[in-house]
């Protein structure tokens, strides 16, 4: 009699924890976001942004935030190849989620090594930017995992590295390439060279650290892994799909892949968003090639 009532009662806990799961999978999938309009619109904040201004606003400051949205093809082949280096070597390989990078990634871990990248793909690091927070609380990691996947099904691959390196955070109120380029180097990202983009590219691991104008010992050795690498990695080839910023009212396709070599200019910048900060030259460029991973 007693084992049938232990039973019976393993029986109805097994029932609740399941009804519980699929409530909180439920709940999850229903609150995810849609992620169809960014193949033809421009987002013009994302989740990080946002959390870097509710800090400002705890400090009673309030955030500086320079971004200015430029498309594919007006961006270095350079920082494309530097990032996916750096960030994403299977970007193509994948839908997503790289299973054998995270398996590496542990691997290293457990060996107290060191590697280039994380296990996160560049499709992670985009939804995470766009919608989620820093956190590790495993429910916040799911909904990562379902939204790359949405991504991954919505948008080309070439759309995906566009919103990342147009939204990504390089720097205290540095957003995107654009920014980058022009507060490290005075340039525009169309513009960068093999060195430059190696530098920003090294700097994603700790944008808010690490100064690719002012490079320590360790953000020149990992330029130095990229540039060795960067001939093996080939970009997305742009799509012409018309794109616009939420309030334009008539999207206009991209321009032809063929980024423009004009002095840059500081038009659609704030006034003083790029002081003059008197930053050391670039250092040279290192030829030597590392041993393959």
């Amino acid at each position: 009699m007693k084992s049938r009532r232990a039973l019976r009662t393993i029986a109805r806990a097994g029932v609740a924890l399941a009804a519980l799961v699929f409530a909180v999978l439920a709940y999850v999938y229903l609150t995810l976001p849609d992620v169809r309009p960014l193949a033809a619109t421009n987002p013009r904040s994302t989740a990080f942004m946002e959390l870097r201004a509710r800090e400002a606003a705890v400090q009673g400051k309030t955030a500086r935030q320079v971004q200015v949205w430029i498309p594919y093809t007006r961006i270095s082949q350079n920082l494309k190849r530097a990032v996916l280096v750096a960030e994403d070597d299977a970007f193509w390989e994948h839908e997503g989620i790289d299973v054998e990078q995270i398996r590496r990634s542990i691997e290293i871990d457990l060996a107290k090594g060191a590697a280039i990248r994380g296990a996160s793909t560049i499709t992670q690091q985009l939804a995470k930017n766009l919608y989620l927070s820093p956190s590790r609380n495993p429910l916040r990691k799911l909904r990562e995992l379902i939204i790359t996947r949405r991504l991954e099904a919505a948008l080309p691959k070439a759309r995906i590295l566009e919103l990342y390196l147009n939204l990504i955070e390089w720097g205290d109120g540095v957003w995107g390439a654009e920014a980058a380029a022009r507060r490290y180097f005075q340039t525009s990202a169309a513009s960068l060279s093999r060195e430059q983009a190696a530098l920003l590219a090294g700097a994603i691991i700790n944008p808010r650290i690490l100064n690719p104008a002012r490079p320590n010992g360790r953000l020149v050795a990992r330029q130095r892994l990229i540039l060795g690498r960067m001939g093996s990695i080939e970009p997305p080839a742009p799509v012409p799909i018309p794109v616009a910023t939420p309030d334009d009212s008539s999207p206009e396709p991209s321009a032809p892949d063929t980024p423009s070599r004009r002095p840059p200019d500081q038009e659609g910048f704030p006034e003083n968003a790029f002081p003059d900060t008197n930053e050391p030259p670039l250092p040279p460029a290192i030829s030597e090639t590392p041993p393959e991973r």
